[in-house]
């Protein structure tokens, strides 16, 4: 049985999309960008606060979930330049202290023309 994911404490899905999907014992949530969920818009400037907001959208995600971060298995981290792979690092970290299994990529354009994008597989059984 599939259960689907939805709080307005995150960022609307902008396309034919869930938030989340929990799946049995596993969430898989959708890939967040720095969108203010109050506003439905981009407000963070620079790959730092961009990362906050997608961190801060991905918990509340977890959150209604019932879960948190610590529950995070996977991780794949999408970022605009590569050049900010360290920056991106830094508010990462803080926030996946259990270090789950990780991919990040360089794209050539992210929604929005934002700077960073995280989706995430939790378990939650």
């Amino acid at each position: 049985m599939l259960k689907k994911i939805a709080t307005d404490k995150a960022p609307a899905a902008i396309g034919p999309y869930s938030q989340g999907i929990v799946a049995g014992d596993f969430l898989f949530a959708s890939g967040q960008i720095p969108i203010n969920p109050a506003t439905g818009n981009v407000e963070a400037e620079g790959i730092q606060a961009q990362a906050e907001q997608v961190m801060k959208n991905i918990g509340e995600i977890l959150k209604e979930a019932g879960t948190d971060f610590n529950a995070v298995v996977k991780t794949t981290c999408f970022l605009a330049d590569m050049g900010d792979f360290g920056t991106f690092n830094s508010v990462y970290e803080k926030y996946f202290v259990t270090k789950p299994a990780r991919s990040c990529v360089a794209v050539k354009q992210l929604p929005k023309d934002v700077l960073c994008e995280v989706e995430i597989i939790a378990y939650v059984g």
